[in-house]
């Protein structure tokens, strides 16, 4: 990782100085990086610094993570509950955090509110390709595991915080290492040296890890095992090349009551395979499937995203959407759409 530019915690420290309503943004479908590090920076704002915050996202927080914002939850409004809301406190605000993604497009039908805000504007972000041109500061950096990596070392240059991970509220404290823990998948991948200062300083400042691990992977509903279970006996197809892939049609989903986040972490199963190089999970929504994409080093699942997926991210955790009739003519087709698009790729 980079070291952090003095002058921009300077120029920093004196945007939030001069803030008196701040919101906070993250990308559709929000997971745990995104809920983590807008509940640690909202924490840190209101707690430290005073300000009033209010974190405005495309889409709920999903069940699975929910325990990141257990009594921070009237913080939140949703575009797609209350998108009234959403426009009123980005219309107010006078800071625009961007946290967890690289461009507005990214919340949907956000978009267009949180651009054409008057409002002073902030990138936090560990993605590739940073659409920067709108903002006032940029904090981008891809050697981090998460966005909660990057906004914690960002955080510790604070004058207030002054790299002592206990003056953090523990609210923001335990987000952040929750928020790592899930992009990193506790730590399997994109762990860098950092990464580890960062979980050891936060421990040290009382961070209860062992609590986190259980809300994040002990408190699934038996449906998801049991999904889990067929998704890797019946619904996992392998091509010659090395790809499994997984497609979840709408009646499967429905069938296991399937609900947003349950499927969090499917897509790295088949990497234990020694043949696999990349994994892809497809989950059917309204008029698109989310695509989900791993791989295994020297293998780029951004690049096969971009090309064929609509999407992007890191090189080897990326996601994406396949839309139908765009990109398909229609659902059924999406298993040969993998194997001919994955074939040439790795032609």
């Amino acid at each position: 990782m980079k070291p952090i530019e003095t002058e921009k915690i300077a120029l920093l420290d004196s945007m939030i100085e001069e803030s008196r309503k701040v919101v906070l943004t993250a990308h559709m479908g929000p997971d745990g990086d995104a809920v983590g590090s807008t509940t640690a920076l909202a924490a840190y704002l209101e707690e430290v610094r005073g300000k009033e915050v209010k974190i405005v996202l495309p889409d709920p927080v999903p069940e699975s993570i929910s325990f990141i914002t257990e009594g921070y939850e009237d913080r939140f409004i949703f575009g797609k509950t209350d998108l009234e809301a959403c426009r009123e406190a980005i219309g107010n605000c006078d800071l625009q955090v961007t946290l967890d993604y690289n461009d507005f497009k990214r919340t949907g039908i956000l978009e267009e509110m949180l651009s054409e805000s008057k409002a002073r504007k902030l990138m936090i972000d560990h993605h590739l390709n940073p659409s920067t041109e709108a903002f006032d500061i940029v904090f981008s950096e891809t050697q981090v595991s998460s966005a909660c990596e990057l906004l914690f070392h960002i955080l510790m240059k604070l004058p207030d915080i002054g790299s002592d991970a206990s003056k953090l509220p523990k609210r923001s404290a335990d987000a952040l290492m929750a928020g790592m823990t899930t992009d990193t998948n506790n730590f399997a991948n994109s762990v860098f040296p950092e990464t580890l200062q960062m979980a050891s300083a936060l421990l040290a400042a009382g961070v209860d890890r062992a609590e986190i691990l259980s809300n994040i992977y002990n408190k699934y509903r038996e449906n998801r095992l049991r999904l889990m279970g067929l998704a890797l006996k019946d619904l996992m197809k392998i091509t010659d090349k090395g790809v499994a892939y997984i497609v979840m049609r709408k009646d499967v989903l429905d069938a296991y009551d399937v609900r947003e986040g349950e499927t969090e972490g499917f897509v790295n199963l088949p990497l234990a395979l020694d043949k696999v190089r990349m994994s892809i999970l497809l989950k059917q929504e309204d008029d698109h499937f989310r695509v989900s994409i791993r791989s295994k080093k020297g293998v780029s699942a951004n690049k096969c995203s971009g090309l064929y997926f609509n999407g992007g991210g890191h090189e080897m955790a990326a996601g994406g959407r396949l839309y139908v009739p765009k990109d398909i003519s229609d659902y059924g087709e999406a298993e040969k759409y993998i194997e001919k698009v994955t074939d040439e790729f790795f032609s």
